[in-house]
């Protein structure tokens, strides 16, 4: 059988909570368990260091998120569970990457066009408070996936965009060096459960609405005790669709459980009454889980040494490779053999490529790219992948006449002049016709 890797990575700037428990810690735990799965796991401190500048939340933040994963049963034995600042190979690989990737295709990464966006809204200069740090972000995420070869990379919807990015990193240092990486691929659930929080909206650090996962049984009751309800009345049939407290507790219970629960709130329930149950239903998975996590945050020394071993068992994998990629870009021994050169030829042969992808918002989009990585031409959303097509093919038949009649749907590109995406063109269209 096969093997596919999947890696995930989580960010040390805050502590777990109900909703990362179901939305990604148990379900990645279980996934870890499958024949033919090979599962990476690290705590993204250098991610951290982007949006948070207070170290002792950092370190906090790791020991708690360590302690949560592996109090929730992930056996560091059959994955791999390490920090991603206890691979100096990491950083190595993000220079490298960094040397094949175009400005242009960072300028238009999700998060730096946000920060873009609410500066001009606000009347500020457009980088205002932006870190080269948020603006790489996109590279050190690919050197991630791209060191331990990922297949698949669980993400949202919303971070499409960076497992796309990774692969044009990938494909564009393949193009010149030859083939060393993985192309990854996103893998998307669209069934991964999103929980409300206290107030109703989707449970998040950002909006301070949070119940954290390891809370003491009295904590617990409290902070259920605060979820927002209407103000219908003990007797009154009371609705679960929009209930905070119907779809947590759906998230823990049973089938039979959740089906009582629903005929509950149609005879009735009090709001009371259903926060007791919440309580003990979150409470009867949480409580064996909790007591493990209370006994690995108050040893430390042994988290840190899980993840040194994890971190040992990662970097056989990243050292030889490193070496590898290193050898591969001529950072090698001067007394090594000249046959190892990438033969130049390969670069001449190369020719330019359309790619067609689907953006976060469901709109499908196209690029062309230069043979040496360079992208060229983007293309704005088009809602179906057929139409996308046709423009692609459109251009690649007439050339200079697609440019005009397509004008209104292709983006600009910084620093890119005309002439290259004609040259571009002409290239394969040469090519179609040799062939």
């Amino acid at each position: 059988m096969s093997t596919t890797r999947f890696l995930t990575g989580i960010t040390t700037t805050g502590t777990p909570h109900l909703g990362n428990f179901v939305g990604s810690i148990r379900p990645s735990v279980a996934a870890s368990l499958s024949p033919g799965v090979q599962s990476f796991y690290f705590l993204a401190d250098y991610h951290a260091l982007i949006k948070c500048e207070d170290p002792v939340r950092i370190q906090r933040s790791t020991l708690e998120i360590a302690a949560s994963w592996l109090a929730a049963g992930m056996d560091p034995e059959k994955v791999t569970f390490y920090r991603q600042s206890d691979i100096p190979e990491i950083p190595e690989l993000t220079w490298l990457l960094t040397c094949v990737t175009g400005k242009g295709v960072l300028n238009r990464a999700h998060a730096y066009k946000a920060s873009v966006d609410k500066n001009t809204a606000a009347g500020r200069e457009h980088d205002d408070g932006v870190t080269a740090g948020l603006f790489m972000y996109p590279v050190l995420m690919g050197a991630d996936i791209l060191m331990f070869k990922a297949h698949k990379v669980p993400v949202g919807r919303d971070q499409i965009q960076h497992i796309e990015m990774a692969r044009d990193m990938a494909a564009s240092f393949n193009h010149l060096y030859g083939e060393h990486f993985v192309l990854p691929e996103a893998a998307i659930d669209d069934h991964v459960a999103t929980l409300p929080g206290l107030d109703g909206r989707k449970m998040s650090k950002s909006y301070d609405n949070t119940i954290p996962l390891f809370s003491s049984r009295a904590q617990l009751k409290k902070l259920i005790g605060g979820i927002l309800t209407d103000s219908r009345a003990p007797g009154e049939p009371k609705e679960v669709e929009g209930s905070a407290l119907f779809q947590i507790y759906q998230a823990f219970a049973t089938t039979d459980e959740t089906t009582a629960l629903r005929k509950a709130y149609a005879d009735g329930i009090a709001w009371g009454d259903a926060k007791e149950l919440l309580l003990e239903r979150v409470d009867q998975v949480i409580a064996p889980m909790r007591a493990q996590y209370e006994e690995l945050i108050h040893n430390p020394a042994r988290i840190e040494q899980t993840l040194l071993a994890g971190a040992e068992r990662a970097r056989t994998l990243a050292t030889p490779f490193m070496r590898d990629l290193r050898s591969a870009v001529g950072l090698r021994s001067l007394v090594q053999a000249s046959a190892a050169a990438k033969p130049a030829k390969a670069v001449k042969a190369a020719l330019p490529s359309f790619k067609q992808y689907r953006e976060a918002d469901g709109k499908f989009h196209f690029k062309l790219v230069a043979a040496d990585g360079r992208l060229l031409l983007q293309s704005t959303g088009f809602d179906a992948p057929k139409d996308a097509g046709q423009a692609i093919g459109q251009l690649q038949k007439d050339g200079a006449g697609a440019l005009q009649a397509l004008a209104p749907r292709l983006a600009p590109v910084d620093g890119v002049a005309q002439a290259d995406v004609l040259a571009a063109l002409q290239a394969l269209a040469d090519a179609a016709s040799a062939a």
